[in-house]
């Protein structure tokens, strides 16, 4: 930092990060002047990109993304020659996005490892296994029901153990604690069900099949799909179904990078500027996939607005036109009669400050040329 003081005279011109990566990207060799010039030459393009007071931010944010998101198909995007691991895109991922929902349709996560792990598809592939959630039905080849014995056998894939490192014995002891009331034993890749004591109705062991089906054998729960792919020069896991908490904490695996489609698990994890951060990510992503092109602060004013109250909220009458402090905002959305009369019932007063409200009330909206009074003396 051997132009620190020199950067630290310019500290009312520009923001801090501006100023930190200015300072990181000198060269030392740099002499005094030209460091001056480099930083006031920052200065002119950071005034240059600041909007204008009175400009209308909001409806240039809402022009920019609804115009080309007319444009956008609505077909979703699969990954190639994997069914289960399609991902919604487009207009109904968008929808999703700002509408906040609290179940998507397609959950997913991008899982990083750290170094050297990510660079051995064969570990990548092991660890992908480890975080699959693997069900009881998944390792089962068959399922037969021995009427004279009353008997239920599971005829397990033995090469699928071996790829999950699963053994008979592992089934055993996690059969056991859910299965009450049955004797349980395993054999030659079979494992048997007969009722303690008393014999037992047919009925009751097709009960025992459906229940045991859905047992989790492995993994982290809500994972229900796991793909790795390459990423430059290294792999990372694709997961159908997220729950970040439990994979973040996971020794292998890069927390700085993995993450979540899911906005309301990465605000429950990670926090609120997370949230804010996956908000834009996710949307530009949707914009690069199909090929448009908007300017991201457009993005970032929508995210913004989203949390701004240190909770997701959606662009819905429920998320933040429910928060607006005019009434005449709130009714011009949805719901006109309930919002009046709650508002009468109050006592509510509305100052009219926003753009909504004056267009209304048929007067100048407090916006560009409408935001300065004019006065002028009367001769």
């Amino acid at each position: 930092m051997k132009h620190a003081d020199l950067i630290k005279e310019y500290e009312k011109d520009l923001p801090l990060a501006v100023l930190d990566e200015i300072s990181a990207l000198i060269p030392t060799s740099a002499t005094k002047p030209q460091v001056k010039k480099i930083v006031e030459e920052t200065i002119l393009l950071y005034k240059q990109a600041r909007v204008h007071a009175g400009e209308c931010v909001g409806l240039v944010s809402a022009e920019s993304i609804g115009e080309p998101g007319t444009q956008m198909t609505l077909n979703t995007f699969h990954f190639a020659g994997v069914a289960e691991m399609n991902i919604t895109t487009g207009l109904p991922r968008i929808i999703e996005i700002f509408d906040a929902r609290k179940t998507i349709k397609t959950p997913m996560m991008e899982v990083f490892l750290k170094a050297p792990n990510n660079k051995d598809i064969e570990k990548v592939r092991q660890f992908a296994l480890q975080i699959k959630a693997t069900i009881l039905d998944e390792l089962v080849a068959e399922y037969a029901i021995n009427i004279f014995d009353q008997t239920l056998i599971l005829r397990l894939h033995k090469e699928l153990m071996a790829d999950y490192g699963l053994t008979e014995k592992d089934l055993l002891k996690s059969l056991k604690t859910r299965t009450k009331g049955y004797n349980v034993s395993s054999g030659d890749g079979e494992i048997s069900f007969t009722h303690k004591g008393k014999a037992e109705e047919i009925k009751e062991l097709y009960i025992l099949k459906e229940k045991i089906r859905a047992v989790k054998m492995k993994g982290i729960k809500k994972i229900t799909q796991v793909l790795p792919v390459k990423r430059g020069d290294e792999y990372i896991v694709l997961t159908s179904g997220t729950n970040l908490s439990d994979v973040l904490e996971l020794p292998e695996v890069d927390p700085t990078r993995t993450f979540s489609n899911d906005l309301y698990e990465v605000r429950a994890v990670l926090g609120i500027e997370a949230a804010r951060q996956a908000v834009m990510n996710e949307v530009f992503k949707v914009i690069e996939s199909q090929g448009l092109n908007i300017d991201v602060r457009h993005i970032m004013l929508v995210a913004d607005i989203m949390c701004v109250s240190g909770e997701v909220k959606g662009i819905t009458r429920y998320g933040i036109v429910s928060e607006k402090a005019s009434v005449l905002a709130r009714a011009s959305f949805e719901t006109p009669i309930k919002h009046l009369v709650n508002a009468s019932l109050e006592g509510e007063v509305d100052k009219l400050t926003s753009v909504v409200e004056n267009v209304m009330m048929n007067q100048a909206v407090p916006l560009g040329t409408g935001l300065p009074g004019l006065v002028t003396k009367m001769k």
